[in-house]
């Protein structure tokens, strides 16, 4: 008979609240391992949306994470970022830092497919940036820059900064990073691309990446991209109607307008990647430790029930201030 462990997770309950429930956690069998968390990190745009019930019942079955319990509206235990120890499995996984797509729980059990192990030269409170490194790897596949590009990225949250990073990397290209909050712009530096507000951003860009989930950046897109240039809408905007203004430039321009989402690997690249491959890459990138200036503030499990209304915008004492300083905050739980 199995053993069993006490667990805790954390639950969103109805919009803009959450609270940490017990429960009985089974033992692992032969072919699964059994996590105990170190740190977990909250996907600030998609988490809000949970938090504030904005996903679109036609799209509760697909946006399912992949170790979600509960189902949308609320109740739900949603996440999937986590780093952890494996605590018991295959006697080669022992002692092994792993990611997960797992939700803010203190331990669980999945399949041992179900983890992968760092790289040694990852730690692991870097680590928690992996799923929205794979976002942005996705993202650029799909956008498929072009040496010598001029590149614009809109909206310096934590995927527009790492596909800013990414592109970056390309010979010749002139990335610029586009956001409202000026304070950005350290950001941008640390990364080596430049920086720009929308009234001082660059114009006749080859390609447009969006990424700052407000309609106002999409404009901005439809402002300043070339004749016949590609604008990649990465944004994901839950129930919220969005209004594009179409009746300017975009058709003399012929502009192109295509959607980026990380569920499915971008076309170009799926006869040869799958999400594992493309995971394992993803992990790989974050040896690089100038990365951990998109961590910008820690909290610990217990302060869940606080920390996630606040970072959404939902709590009584909300800030917009708070909300426009956070990029990767990560939970801790030791």
């Amino acid at each position: 008979m199995k053993n069993t462990r006490d667990a805790r997770a954390f639950w969103y309950t109805a919009a803009g609240r959450g609270e940490i429930r017990d429960l009985a956690l089974p033992g692992a069998d032969a072919d699964e391992v059994q996590v105990a968390t170190r740190f977990s990190a909250i996907s600030r745009g998609t988490e809000s949306l949970v938090m504030a019930g904005q996903v679109p019942a036609a799209e509760y079955q697909r946006m399912r994470a992949p170790w979600q319990s509960g189902d949308f509206p609320f109740p739900v235990k949603y996440g999937y970022i986590n780093v952890g120890v494996v605590e018991s499995g295959p006697e080669d996984m022992l002692g092994r830092d792993v990611f997960c797509l797992y939700p803010h729980q203190t331990r669980y059990v999945v399949p041992t497919s179900a983890v992968t192990p760092l790289p040694t030269d990852v730690p692991a409170a870097r680590a928690v940036l992996a799923a929205n490194l794979e976002t942005a790897i996705n993202v650029v596949w799909d956008a498929a820059p072009a040496v010598g590009d001029r590149v614009a990225v809109i909206g310096a949250g934590v995927v527009g900064c790492l596909v800013a990073w990414l592109v970056g990397s390309i010979a010749g290209c002139e990335v610029e990073l586009i956001d409202i909050n000026t304070d950005r712009k350290r950001i941008a530096q640390a990364l080596d691309v430049s920086f720009a507000t929308p009234t001082t951003a660059q114009t006749e860009a080859d390609l447009v990446i969006h990424t700052s989930g407000n309609p106002q950046g999409l404009e901005t897109a439809l402002e300043i991209a070339a004749f016949e240039a590609r604008i990649v809408e990465a944004s994901w905007y839950g129930s919220q109607p969005v209004s594009v203004p179409l009746g300017g430039a975009f058709h003399s321009r012929r502009l192109q307008l295509v959607s980026s989402q990380v569920g499915h690997v971008a076309s170009t690249q799926r006869t040869r990647w799958d999400h594992e491959r493309r995971l394992k890459l993803a992990l790989a990138l974050l040896q690089n430790a100038r990365l951990d200036i998109l961590i910008s503030g820690e909290s610990h499990f217990d302060e869940l029930p606080d920390v996630l209304p606040r970072l959404a915008g939902l709590a009584t004492d909300s800030t917009q201030a708070l909300a426009s300083a956070t990029l990767c905050h990560r939970i801790r739980y030791s």
